[in-house]
């Protein structure tokens, strides 16, 4: 079992939900991401996703493509992003979700990077423009080298394709809250509770929802659905207007507290 299944193991015997952190690695400099990384982890985050620049982010809305674009500015690239992964490892045993799209990783290689992810300390990979109809072989890869294989249910997702999701997944299920890109919105999507049910009747694995979540008050809500929320945008944001600010770490670290307070009334 990976990381990512001991989590949530963990997080049902505590009755606890979890907080799942996306930062785009390199964003600001690839110097930088382990110590930010180690911030969100003391403000309580129990997983963090690392995204992989593209420049082709179509997954992606304004914030994070401006981070990918520094990044990628910066000299960042699948390598240094797994170079990173084992800098974080060595400080912390926080699971480790890559966020990538198929393109870098077919670049790269699947059998080897499932190889070298592995060695960096990578728990589990999500290709988030990944056909789980065509995904046999990227998950076999995967899993020969141990890691978890994490795919996307949207509210759009035919009953087929949830199916597909619930049989390739492991560790957990990604789902989407609400159709197009990523992005902080003013409340939750009310896509959210039909999209768990359905889910919920494939696969007993657990659920984490993403995409429009950035106030504790709306990760308590989607909280009380799911076993953990995933907040992305709201920090790459916070990374963009503080990046040159020393206190960066703390602010980070700060904001991460007040949505894991949040996540207790779930």
């Amino acid at each position: 079992m990976t990381r990512i299944g001991r989590l949530f193991e963990g997080l049902k015997r505590d009755r606890r939900k979890g907080l799942i952190a996306y930062i785009t690695a390199g964003d600001p400099e690839p110097g930088r991401t382990a110590e930010l990384a180690e911030a969100l982890v003391r403000g309580g985050a129990d997983l963090i996703e690392l995204g992989v620049p593209f420049s082709d982010p179509i997954a992606d809305g304004p914030v994070i493509q401006r981070a990918g674009e520094r990044a990628l500015a910066a000299g960042t690239n699948l390598k240094v992003v797994l170079d990173i992964a084992a800098e974080i490892r060595q400080r912390s045993e926080v699971p480790l979700l890559l966020f990538t799209y198929l393109n870098p990783v077919l670049r790269y290689g699947l059998k080897r990077l499932a190889e070298d992810a592995a060695a960096s300390g990578i728990d589990g990979c999500l290709l988030t423009d990944a056909s789980v109809e065509e995904a046999q072989e990227y998950v076999a890869a995967m899993h020969a080298s141990g890691l978890d294989t994490v795919f996307l249910a949207a509210p759009t997702s035919t009953p087929r394709r949830l199916k597909l999701v619930a049989q390739y997944s492991t560790g957990f299920v990604y789902l989407v809250s609400r159709t197009g890109v990523t992005g902080e919105r003013d409340a939750v999507s009310g896509a959210v509770g039909p999209l768990v049910r359905s889910v919920r009747a494939v696969t007993d694995l657990p659920l984490a929802v993403g995409f429009g979540i950035s106030t504790p008050e709306q990760a308590a809500e989607a909280g009380r659905q799911v076993e953990a929320v995933v907040v992305g945008s709201a920090f790459v944001r916070m990374i963009e207007r503080n990046r040159d600010n020393p206190s960066l770490e703390i602010q980070l670290e700060s904001f991460a507290r007040e949505l894991k307070h949040g996540l207790r009334a779930a």
